[in-house]
């Protein structure tokens, strides 16, 4: 089994594959916590994190946007006092792809 944190993401085009359910039942066995959630009936992948306070809530946002901006994929992402809630999709092809997985690993790293 190929450790989603350990992949880069690849660059998405329009048009790429969305992820088969084969894989989403793959990939989801390695996130735990990790739900699929349909939003205006597009795939995404959603978890919230919890916290003592505020101040870390906003230090674990800023280091989801920094893996983001390293890995050119951007999440979606509420921050409220003890609490932020990551969503993960490819806006390009409206659903999950295998970088949102990845995306989710790493968010996963950080906590």
């Amino acid at each position: 089994m190929t450790i989603l944190a350990d992949k880069t993401c690849e660059a998405c085009r329009e048009g790429a594959p969305l992820a088969t359910p084969e894989e989403i039942a793959d990939y989801m066995s390695q996130l735990p916590g990790w739900q699929v959630t349909v939003i205006a009936g597009i795939n995404q992948l959603k978890k919230t994190y919890k916290f003592k306070n505020f101040e870390q809530a906003l230090e674990f946002t800023n280091k989801v946007g920094a893996i983001a901006e390293q890995e050119k994929h951007h999440p979606a992402i509420l921050t409220e006092w003890g609490k932020v809630t990551v969503s993960w999709w490819t806006h390009k092809i409206a659903g999950l792809h295998v970088n949102d997985f990845i995306m989710a690993a790493k968010t996963d790293e950080i906590s």
